[in-house]
């Protein structure tokens, strides 16, 4: 076994979680959500997207949010874009890093973002270019790593011969999506080897959703690989509105929990993470899914 000694957490719950809620969230509860982050000790935080509102209304804020960050020093703020459009908008609003995004599945990348996947990169190729010029890091998703509503399984040489792609762009890492959570250990492990002969390990990041419970085995599995950084969501948050029943990411609680206990350095207080799981779910007044948190807010009465 590989298992890295320092792990890091990459939290999406901001962007990629609160965008699938059906409510208006408004700005003020998205920065004091990001700022609880920031003090549980969390170093990168996916603070919002430079999307259309007309697709995804949750993000119509993305410029007062990136404007209104309470910055911590030693922590990034990356915010995902599209398009020119989108990184126009990001760096006028102060964005500092970004995220390119696309997937593994030519039916998902087709509905999603209503093209194919070498289109999308066309798309994104004068972003990557334009951050590289500024000397800003881009990171770069893949969804759909590890099966697709449309297409079913997704061949792991599908997934590297992408994240290659990525990487050789310019892309510093490389996010593995498995967007519907239907991936296995051993699957995961398959994907990750193959895209390992492609992109050294160094370079990627695992994030899985745990639609089917197998997000915490999975991140078990990669890890023995090597895999070092991981994308969660606090409280658990998001989903995939383009498959049934898809549910959030895997929980930055229960993540951070399972790391603290396997002596894993991650630099993140888990009392204060509770604490900032707890304030989301308040808000939204919606049960916690994270396991850990349940119980600790349990003990605490």
């Amino acid at each position: 076994m590989a298992l890295p000694t320092r792990v890091k957490i990459v939290e999406v719950g901001p962007r990629d979680g609160l965008q699938n809620e059906a409510a208006t969230i408004p700005t003020d509860i998205k920065l004091t959500l990001i700022d609880m982050l920031g003090a549980a000790g969390i170093s990168t935080i996916e603070a919002t997207a430079f999307v259309s509102p007309k697709w995804v209304p949750q993000m119509a804020d993305q410029s007062d949010v990136m404007r209104g960050l309470k910055r911590r020093p030693h922590v990034t703020y990356p915010a995902l874009v599209p398009n020119m459009k989108g990184f126009e908008a990001a760096l006028e609003a102060g964005c500092e890093e970004i995220a390119v995004f696309t997937a593994a599945s030519e039916s998902f990348c087709k509905k999603n973002i209503n093209c194919s996947i070498d289109e999308s990169f066309d798309r994104f190729a004068p972003v990557i270019e334009a951050a590289l010029d500024r000397n800003m890091k881009v990171r770069g998703y893949i969804s759909c790593v590890l099966g697709c509503p449309y297409e079913g399984e997704i061949k792991p040489p599908a997934v590297a011969e992408v994240a290659r792609r990525l990487h050789q762009m310019g892309c510093y890492e490389i996010s593995l999506g498995d967007t519907i959570g239907v991936g296995t250990p051993l699957a995961a492990k398959k994907m990750v080897e193959a895209v390992a002969r492609l992109v050294p390990l160094k370079h990627l990041a695992a994030h899985f959703h745990d639609t089917y419970g197998q997000a915490m085995a999975n991140l078990f599995a990669v890890m023995e690989l090597g895999i070092a950084t991981i994308d969660s969501s606090i409280a658990g948050l998001g989903g995939c509105p383009y498959a049934k029943g898809a549910s959030g990411n895997v929980a930055t609680e229960d993540v951070v929990y399972m790391l603290q206990g396997m002596g894993r350095e991650t630099g993140v207080d888990l009392n204060k993470l509770i604490d900032a799981s707890a304030y989301i779910s308040g808000y939204l007044k919606r049960p916690i899914s994270s396991k850990v948190a349940i119980a600790m807010l349990a003990k605490r009465g």
